[in-house]
C-alpha cells in the first residue's frame, strides 16, 4: 500500500528517448550542412533514420501507458494542451512565410528583391491559374478534413468503428491525391526556386504546406492501422484527436496559401 498510486499524475520512469532524438536532430542538421558542402548525405541519414526510430519507439511507448492506464483524465487533459502548444508553433512557422511573401509582394524593391520598377510578381514570372488545379486540391483537401471530421464523428459520439474506419479510408485516400497534384503542378512551374524571390517564396511556403500534409497523411493512416489493431475507445482517443486536429490545422493553412499566394499574389 505504500506504493500505490493515489494520484492523477503520471510519474515517468527514467528514458533515453530524449537524448537520442536530440542526438539524432543535432546529426540531421550538422548533416545538412555538410551536404550543402558537398561532404555527402551520409550523416544527415544516419540522423534521420535516428530521428524515425525514436518517433516510432517513443510514440509506441506513449501507447503502452495509455493502454496500462497511465493516460487518466488529467493527463489527457496536459497531452492535449501540449499538442495544441505544437500546433501554434506550427502557426508562428508558416507565419515567416506569409510574412515574407507579403513584405516582398507589397514593397517589391530593394536590395534583397529582383524586382524592377515595382512590379509583383517579378517580370518575366507566369503564375499558375488559381482557379484551375490549385482550387481543385483545395476542394480535395478540405473534402479530406470532412471525412477526418466524419470519423472522429463517428467515434466520439456513435461509437461507430466502422463509419470512422471508412471516414480514415477516405481522408487518407484525398490527401494522398492531393500530393500527387500538388507534384504534379510543381513539375509544371515555369519558374524555379532560386534565381527569383517570387520563387523562393512560393515553394518555400507550399513545400513546406506539401511536407506537413504528408505527414498528416502519415499520421492518419497510423490511426486506421491502429483501429484496425483495436485501440481507440469513445472515451480516450487522443491520438486520433491529435491526428484530426493536426489535420484541420493543414487545411485552414491551405486555405490562406490559396487566399494569399494563388489568388492575390498572382
Amino acid at each position: 500500500m505504500a506504493h500505490a498510486k493515489n494520484h492523477d499524475y503520471h510519474i515517468l520512469n527514467p528514458s533515453l528517448w530524449p537524448l537520442l532524438a536530440s542526438v539524432g536532430a543535432f546529426s540531421m542538421l550538422f548533416g545538412a550542412v555538410l551536404w550543402m558542402h558537398d561532404s555527402g548525405p551520409w550523416l544527415f541519414l544516419i540522423g534521420l533514420a535516428a530521428v524515425l526510430y525514436v518517433m516510432y519507439g517513443w510514440w509506441a511507448e506513449v501507447v503502452d501507458e495509455s493502454h496500462v492506464g497511465d493516460h487518466t483524465p488529467v493527463v489527457r487533459i496536459g497531452l492535449r494542451y501540449g499538442f495544441i502548444m505544437f500546433i501554434m508553433s506550427e502557426v508562428m512557422f508558416f507565419a515567416a512565410w506569409f510574412w515574407s511573401f507579403f513584405k516582398h509582394a507589397m514593397y517589391p524593391m530593394g536590395p534583397q528583391s529582383p524586382a524592377v520598377d515595382g512590379i509583383w510578381p517579378p517580370a518575366g514570372i507566369e503564375t499558375f491559374d488559381p482557379w484551375h488545379l490549385p482550387l481543385i486540391n483545395t476542394l480535395i483537401l478540405l473534402c479530406s478534413g470532412a471525412a477526418a471530421t466524419w470519423a472522429h464523428h463517428a467515434l466520439a459520439h456513435e461509437n461507430n468503428r466502422k463509419d470512422m474506419k471508412n471516414g480514415l479510408i477516405l481522408a487518407v485516400a484525398l490527401g494522398l491525391i492531393f500530393t500527387v497534384f500538388q507534384v504534379y503542378e510543381y513539375s509544371h512551374a515555369s519558374f524555379g526556386f532560386a534565381g527569383n524571390i517570387y520563387g523562393a517564396n512560393f515553394f518555400m511556403a507550399t513545400g513546406f504546406h506539401g511536407f506537413h500534409v504528408v505527414i498528416g497523411t502519415i499520421f492518419l493512416f497510423v490511426c486506421l492501422l491502429r483501429l484496425q489493431r483495436g485501440h481507440f475507445t469513445q472515451e480516450k482517443h487522443i491520438g486520433f484527436e491529435a491526428a484530426a486536429w493536426y489535420w484541420h490545422f493543414v487545411d485552414v493553412v491551405w486555405l490562406f496559401l490559396f487566399a494569399a499566394v494563388y489568388v492575390w499574389g498572382g
